[in-house]
């Protein structure tokens, strides 16, 4: 007995030593956490091992339960699912790093001192390349000339990419090296004349006149500008983009990174259109990695509305000589999507004019017949006449928006449509109706990479200096839940990925950011303010 009772004591003693406690990688507490989950719950305390969330809710509750190796008390700071922008250019946003930055420059004055400056820090370069330029923002709104180009680099070749990506200015030594005369013609495309003669802006398809002749960055420079651009896009929350339209070659280098840990973004890329592209992964087949999701293509309706590209059913009101083009021709386009429909691939078509819209909605109603789960896109969704808004919903067809278009465009866009046909552009409360969900992104870097700002332009419908008051086109503003959801679990559902990620939910995928103010409370004004405080992916700090 005596022995006995010395083993019973043993034992008491080692199991009063032993926690029954399940194991985790790490405990969140005191947190005001969005999960942006079905119901749209609220929780303050979630646990995470091996890279997913294991359980989501009470904090007392948790700790009882879960040993964690590390245990983080936020002390209240907001929490939400990891942004995830549906529409971006990741890789072009890398190369913009890379260049002349001419974002915001007031006059054609400052887009030259902007590069002379740029020249002085880099006089070295082949190229003087740069990107973001915009006439509308001048006091002369016609589009500039090469004459002033000309002037200050005679001898090195010069090519500035507009805002949108649709239209370049570049010099006479950039022309010459290029072959291109009055008398160059491409579908699709315009070369800007005056007097017969180039002025040096080159629309839409004839950009690829100079684009062939600029040198291209190597691999080994592709993939320092895909890090650099991840450092941007981690440090503003994100955690998910969208390459919107990219190469094999530069997928395989993604994907490459990734696997490598170098990488640590997600990363959804659409291939490029193109005979190559389409023979190679129809062939191929989608595929998915744990950061690479391959399972849709970019294609190309129409340009864009600042360059008058965009396709339009009738005459622009400020040009009424034209109603801009299709960068592919209908047959073309229906060519394609029919090879689309028979594979597994997911067709994301850029529409900007109502007439590029009016079109491809009804080639995809024509395939899609009916509601389906192909979760077929239009990318921009930008005018859409008001007939035309119910084929949406009634061919599943998903609305990829980026709110920023609408507060970066509202300046100029009337004198683009008129009075009453811009009351059908940026209609995204309108979109958002047809399925119950939008998808938000933000064609960074045609836009700020900043999530933030394309949230506040949704739900507020101003600018950086919130104007104007009472908003622009308020009848298509959405509430800030809606605006949530659509930059993260709708966003993963535009590309069939919020079985993944999107919310903060067991068993999904611990991508989540902390902000320095609760978006979902404070006044419109200062939703730009914001400034995340750290970025997480798979349960591994990034930022």
């Amino acid at each position: 007995m005596k022995h006995l009772f010395l083993l019973f004591s043993t034992l008491s003693l080692l199991l009063s030593g032993c926690s029954f406690k399940k194991k985790a990688d790490l405990l969140v507490t005191n947190a005001r956490v969005y999960t942006a989950d079905s119901s749209f719950s609220m929780a303050n305390a979630f646990v995470i091992k091996d890279g997913k969330f294991l359980a989501v809710g009470d904090g007392q509750t948790l700790a009882n339960e879960y040993e964690a190796a590390t245990q983080v008390d936020l002390a209240g700071q907001p929490v939400y699912p990891g942004f995830y922008d549906p529409h971006a250019h990741f890789l072009g946003l890398g190369q913009v790093l890379d260049q002349a930055d001419l974002v915001g420059a007031e006059s054609y004055d400052e887009v030259i001192n902007r590069l002379k400056t740029f020249y002085q820090a880099h006089p070295n370069i082949i190229w003087l390349t740069g990107r973001g330029w915009d006439q509308n923002d001048w006091p002369e709104k016609a589009f500039p000339t090469k004459e002033k180009l000309d002037e200050a680099f005679p001898n090195v070749p010069v090519a500035l990419t507009r805002i949108d990506g649709h239209a370049l200015l570049v010099n006479s030594k950039a022309l010459r090296l290029a072959s291109v005369t009055g008398g160059s013609q491409v579908a699709g495309g315009e070369v800007v004349l005056d007097g017969g003669q180039p002025t040096g802006v080159l629309v839409d398809n004839a950009m690829q006149f100079v684009k062939r002749v600029i040198p291209r960055p190597d691999a080994g420079d592709k993939a320092r500008m895909l890090l650099n651009a991840e450092k941007a896009c981690v440090a503003l929350g994100l955690t998910t983009v969208s390459d919107a339209g990219i190469s094999p070659d530069e997928i395989n280098l993604i994907d490459s990174l990734q696997q490598a840990g170098k990488l640590k973004i997600r990363d959804y890329a659409m291939v490029s259109l193109g005979e190559p592209n389409l023979n190679y992964f129809l062939k191929r087949g989608p595929f998915q990695t744990d950061r690479l999701t391959v399972r849709s293509f970019k294609l190309y309706a129409d340009g864009a509305l600042g360059s008058r590209g965009a396709c339009l059913r009738q005459p622009y009101s400020d040009r009424p000589e034209t109603t801009g083009f299709l960068l592919l021709s209908p047959s073309e386009l229906e060519r394609v999507t029919k090879l689309l429909y028979k594979s597994k691939f997911q067709a994301n078509t850029h529409c900007i004019g109502d007439s590029a819209n009016h079109l491809m909605l009804d080639l995809y109603g024509r395939l899609l017949e009916g509601k389906n789960d192909r979760r077929w896109r239009i990318e921009h969704a930008q005018v859409v006449s008001p007939e035309d808004v119910w084929k949406f919903g009634r061919y599943s067809i998903i609305p990829s928006v980026q709110p920023t278009h609408a507060t970066s465009d509202m300046y100029w866009a009337g004198d683009r449509l008129g009075a009453i046909r811009v009351k059908g552009a940026y209609a995204f409360n309108d979109l958002m109706k047809q399925n119950s969900l939008i998808a938000f992104g933000s064609d960074f870097p045609v836009e700020a990479v900043n999530p933030l700002f394309g949230f506040h332009a949704a739900v507020a419908r101003q600018d950086a200096k919130n104007y104007p008051a009472g908003g622009y086109q308020m009848e298509n503003a959405v509430d800030r839940k809606s605006a949530l959801l659509a930059m993260t679990r709708w966003a993963a559902y535009a590309c069939f990925e919020d079985h993944l990620r999107g919310c903060i939910a067991p068993g999904k995928q611990a991508d989540f950011v902390i902000l320095d103010q609760d978006i979902m409370l404070v006044p419109n004004p200062k939703i730009r303010q914001t400034k995340v405080r750290q970025t997480w992916i798979n349960g591994e700090r990034v930022f």
